[in-house]
């Protein structure tokens, strides 16, 4: 029984259903069963060849609620006997209901659940071994009641209703900016029950618990379903499981697998040598301390990091992990072992593995940044994610033309065209409004992101925030009208991340002023910041790029560039901006011949703090009567654009004007 589902045993099945040898072993090698949760009465899941004694079970889609649902092989001595009779159907229910009414006030839902098919399991053996046992317990009253109590938890383990597992699988939480993997902060959690097959089943897929390459079947399923490309192994795992996990990354994926001391075997460490996908691997042998130091200093970042919790130091690990932004903002931490053979359920245990294991899954638990489950497969596994949830799935079409629209340029699916993943990018004016709102989407799409402010406080607390989602990025404080500032922060961020690939030049000042009184200091001032500053930033970062073949410049403009806004009297400003069209578009001319694209987006107005200061609040009403849309420029409606210029899906797009202006302009 697993969840609530009878199983009767191989040699019961075999007896009662293959009526010779010959049989039995065809069936053993050939029968497929659908295995999950909630298969329909009567849908073809299996069927019975009464001529032969052979029974054969289906893998269709439609099979399971849904419709979409995965087979698997697995020897006929595990599959479920679906023709049993009303009476061992009642029996089971009356039993289950009965011994479990006490301990469990779901008790009567799993009877009900008991009534439908599942999959045998070893761990539904073992349930319904227990089940048996508790009965012979019970109705003996020589059996002392400590037994009987120790018989009912090891039931409720099995059954996947143990409190420990349930308090250990935490939902969504409300998230305090100030937090830390070792203080909750009094954050309340909402408890969710496990839902997950305790069989060993995760996904559908049939995990045997004696099976030795399990481990390496559930690590492949996270890779493809979150799709990585770099992972982080800390702590011992087979190399014939390290080989299978780096033969399901792409091409460019990689694979850093730490340890204490080397542990690969001659076989291993051949088959790593023999396969391609041996160039994946990357043994770091040494304290795991200081070589997650050192991954960190090389500024990595991982989709999947998995952590054995059988070490020392694993809560350390994995606090040095998160507090370090090792984990992409959506990737996924697996712990192994962290139910250590169901050692963690036992009282009054005294053994410092033991110990240590509770304290690492209490410490995750209590981490408001993540949500974590515990699948009870092998010696435990929990899967930790950060929140919030990660982005919505894309629906594809169903085409017919198999070309790169059916396949996505170069294997790439349009999303992901537009991440940024590894590439170094910097945004001037990235301290607030329009340049904090770029450096968010540059670092949420993937990029590293270097915030350069005027004021080096308002940069450290945009990377503040940044850090909080798991984004790598520094502060710096320059001043772009001066040709010296402009050179540090190129060199800095250079030395600290090795290129440049997208120059953001947002920094821009406004100084309203009628024509006839604009000074000369005026002019200046509004022409050196955004005109001569913006100039500079193209040049020292257009070096870099031109010299290494690729690069994305994106500079902001504005719909002042197109139109005289008012009432307002910008005179400076307008001249300024429609400069940075020209100079664009120029750049934009000269250099994509030699890899490097130039853009500008000219926003309209923009609903920023300063639209609401006291000069300039009596003209919000005027503007909205001129702009189609009604409203304001929101600093999130400019995020696609510059994420999608600073993309590999505007690769031929040069000097071009991007206008999100709400149709301001056309009036």
């Amino acid at each position: 029984m697993v969840h609530g589902r009878f199983l009767i045993s191989p040699a019961e099945s075999r007896e009662r259903f293959l009526p010779n040898k010959q049989n039995w072993h065809e069936c053993h090698k050939t029968a497929r069963v659908t295995v999950g949760l909630g298969v329909q009465k009567g849908s073809g899941a299996l069927s019975e060849k009464k001529s032969s004694g052979d029974w054969v079970g289906s893998s269709r889609r439609g099979d399971m609620p849904g419709g979409d649902t995965m087979g698997c092989v697995i020897p006929a001595s595990q599959a479920l006997w679906l023709g049993r009779k009303e009476e061992r159907k009642q029996e089971a229910s009356e039993c289950l209901a009965g011994q479990m009414e006490k301990a469990a006030p779901d008790a009567q839902h799993l009877a009900d659940m008991w009534q439908e098919p599942g999959g045998e399991t070893p761990m539904g053996s073992i349930a319904e071994n227990l089940l048996k046992a508790q009965e012979i317990a019970l109705n003996d009253p020589r059996v002392p009641e400590q037994l009987k109590n120790y018989l009912q938890k090891a039931l409720l383990v099995a059954l996947g209703l143990d409190p420990y597992l349930v308090a250990m699988a935490t939902s969504k939480r409300k998230v305090s900016p100030a937090h830390g993997s070792r203080d909750a902060g009094g954050t309340k959690a909402r408890v969710k029950p496990l839902q997950e097959d305790t069989s060993g089943c995760l996904n559908g897929k049939l995990i045997k618990q004696n099976d030795k390459m399990a481990p390496s079947h559930i690590f492949r399923m996270f890779i493809h379903l979150i799709r990585a490309r770099k992972i982080l192994l800390i702590g011992k795992l087979k190399g014939y499981s390290i080989l299978a996990i780096a033969e399901e990354l792409p091409d460019d994926g990689k694979i850093f697998a730490c340890a204490e001391v080397p542990y690969l075997g001659v076989n291993s460490q051949e088959a790593f040598d023999y396969s391609s996908d041996g160039e994946k691997i990357s043994m770091r042998v040494g304290p795991i301390a200081d070589t997650l130091e050192a991954l960190h200093a090389e500024d990595e970042h991982f989709d999947i990091v998995f952590i054995d919790a059988d070490q020392r130091n694993a809560v350390n690990y994995y606090s040095f992990v998160m507090d370090n932004h090792l984990l992409r903002m959506d990737g996924v931490i697996c712990v192994e072992n962290t139910l250590m053979k169901g050692q963690v359920y036992l009282e009054n245990i005294s053994e410092e593995n033991v110990l240590a294991v509770r304290k690492l899954n209490a410490v995750i638990n209590s981490d408001p940044r993540v949500e974590q489950i515990i699948l009870p497969v092998q010696s435990g596994l929990s899967v930790i994610r950060r929140i919030p949830v990660p982005p919505d799935a894309v629906i594809e079409s169903k085409v017919l033309i198999r070309d790169d629209v059916f396949w996505g340029y170069n294997k790439n699916r349009i999303l992901d065209r537009l991440r940024l993943d590894d590439k170094v990018a910097y945004v001037t004016g990235g301290g607030q409004g329009i340049g904090r709102a770029f450096a968010h989407a540059l670092g949420e799409a993937g990029a590293k992101v270097a915030v350069v402010d005027l004021v080096l406080a308002k940069a450290e607390a945009v990377v503040c925030e940044l850090n909080l989602k798991g984004i790598k990025s520094i502060a710096l404080a320059a001043d772009v009208s001066k040709p010296e500032d402009v050179q540090r922060i190129v060199d800095t961020i250079v030395a600290r991340w090795g290129t440049i690939d997208i120059a953001c030049n947002n920094a821009g000042i406004n100084m309203n002023s009628a024509s006839e009184d604009t000074s000369l200091e005026e002019w200046d001032k509004t022409f050196n910041v955004n005109l001569r500053g913006l100039f500079l930033c193209c040049q020292a970062a257009g070096r870099i790029m031109l010299n290494q073949g690729y690069g994305k410049i994106i500079n902001t403009a504005s719909m002042a560039s197109l139109i005289v806004p008012h009432p307002q009297k910008q005179l400076a400003y307008n001249a300024s901006k429609a400069g940075v069209v020209k100079l664009t578009q120029t750049l934009g001319t000269e250099w994509i011949d030699r890899g490097v694209k130039v853009n500008c987006i000219s926003p309209g107005i923009v609903d920023t703090p300063l639209i609401h200061s006291p000069e300039l609040q009596p003209l919000v009403q005027r503007w909205l009567a001129d702009i189609p849309a009604a409203r304001l420029a929101r600093v999130t409606d400019l995020q696609a654009a510059v994420v999608y210029l600073a993309s590999e899906a505007s690769d031929y797009m040069t000097g071009h004007n991007l206008v999100i202006e709400g149709g301001q302009s056309l009036w």
